[in-house]
């Protein structure tokens, strides 16, 4: 790779693609100026060359076959932004063994084939740049395996899907129903036409997997990580949360405790006076605990082409200074990663919103909290409005700290009474 100059092939001309693509073709003064090296487009290569030319790219550089930029002595990095698991992967591992080093958002790839990805660089003597693949243009992976190294890091918490926080904040603020909010964020181009990888918490389980790889130095493997999202929340319990004094955020959420990791996606109750409360719309916040720092949080834009090409194209300068490639070559938690126990879901510790639904009958709410007690759990507040007699009523409780195991058998027993006409709700709140 010539000193001072990078050639760059871009894979993928979506709204991410179009952006960087747009950056290296007019901003390379800023970029010399900032960083004192040279980026040149040499290559988009995009299936559909009409989205191509749609974001005026120069016809010159449109192609349609990947080999095209394998071949080309003078491009050095791929930046892959198409997305998903193929063909991502395929030219992800023909980029690496053709000695050229890669720049990727796809947190899809890497929380699925990272350990195969990175172990093809490091054979290959390139480097796998992945900033924008976790929170757009939050700097969260630099924080992780740079600014913070000092730490040992025992909590990660975030909001991590834009469209997730969207949607909440419009069901939240405005009184929006789900549907409503969830168009809203697909006119404003935050949620995509299917939806279901961001609002099933998928999306945010990727970003938690890469994240919690980095922080805890572990293998992470996609399928210990718990997950549930909010396509099935309602915004009936969304109105007990303010009446309560919370705020209703999608958080992911890696811990290291006494038992092993704990990793997990849901729903869950933050308390107004805490800062992950005050992050709305589609910005992004992630809150990283570690033993020397303390409580550091990260926030800013992320999703949407502008934000994340910030992070794409500030990979791509890291390359050409050279610094990624030392990083990657020399970070232990980048590529040696311990093989550490997970804690099982039932043994995580935390309080519990629940919202039962029973007759208003006599003896009711003593059969809930007998039950409750006998699980060994205390209640913390418990709400039920008046009703007529014979009526369906919510009776509203929160609890303190419980194993969730113990939770979901005394939800379990609860549900299996006469008088119960619902199933109930439960929801996680943020200690």
């Amino acid at each position: 790779m010539p000193k001072g100059s990078i050639g760059v092939a871009v894979v993928g001309c979506g709204i991410i693609g179009s952006a960087v693509s747009e950056a290296l073709r007019n901003e390379t003064a800023l970029f010399k100026q900032r960083a004192g090296v040279t980026l040149q487009l040499r290559h988009v290569i995009e299936r559909d060359k009409d989205r191509a030319r749609q974001a005026a790219i120069p016809e010159k550089l449109i192609s349609d076959d990947f080999s095209i930029a394998l071949k080309d002595p003078q491009t050095h990095v791929i930046v892959e932004l198409i997305g998903g698991l193929e063909p991502a992967r395929t030219f992800v591992l023909q980029a690496l063994k053709a000695g050229k080093h890669v720049v990727t958002a796809n947190k899809y790839l890497l929380a699925t084939h990272g350990k195969e990805i990175l172990a093809a660089a490091k054979k290959a003597g390139t480097c796998v740049q992945f900033e924008a693949s976790c929170g757009g243009a939050i700097p969260i992976i630099a924080a992780l395996t740079e600014s913070l190294l000092a730490n040992d890091i025992s909590r990660v918490v975030g909001i991590v899907n834009g469209t997730c926080n969207y949607i909440l904040t419009q069901m939240t603020q405005n009184g929006q129903s789900y549907e409503a909010a969830l168009k809203g964020a697909q006119d404003a181009g935050y949620a995509e036409r299917d939806p279901t990888f961001d609002v099933n918490g998928t999306d945010s389980a990727h970003k938690l997997a890469i994240l919690s790889s980095l922080a805890f130095g572990a293998e992470v493997p996609f399928d210990k990580i718990e997950v549930s999202g909010i396509d099935k929340l309602s915004d009936v319990d969304l109105k007990y949360a303010r009446d309560l004094g919370y705020v209703c955020k999608l958080l992911a959420i890696g811990e290291k405790t006494e038992g092993g990791l704990s990793l997990r996606v849901h729903p869950t109750f933050v308390s107004v006076d805490q800062m992950l409360a005050n992050v709305h719309g589609s910005f992004n916040a992630i809150s990283v605990y570690g033993h020397a720092a303390g409580q550091t949080l990260y926030y800013g834009r992320g999703a949407g082409g502008k934000p994340t090409s910030s992070a794409v194209i500030s990979d791509i300068l890291e390359i050409a200074l050279g610094t990624a490639q030392l990083l990657f070559a020399n970070l232990p938690i980048l590529t040696d990663k311990k093989k550490l126990n997970f804690l099982p879901s039932s043994q995580i510790i935390s309080r519990n919103y629940l919202r039962v639904t029973a007759l208003d009958v006599p003896g009711v709410l003593a059969h809930i909290t007998n039950i409750l007690s006998k699980h060994g759990i205390s209640l913390a507040a418990i709400n039920q409005p008046e009703s007529k007699v014979g009526h369906s009523v919510p009776i509203v409780i929160t609890t303190h700290e419980a194993k969730d195991g113990a939770v979901l058998k005394a939800i379990k027993e609860i549900d299996q009474l006469k008088t119960i006409t619902a199933p109930t709700v439960r929801i996680r709140v943020l200690q």
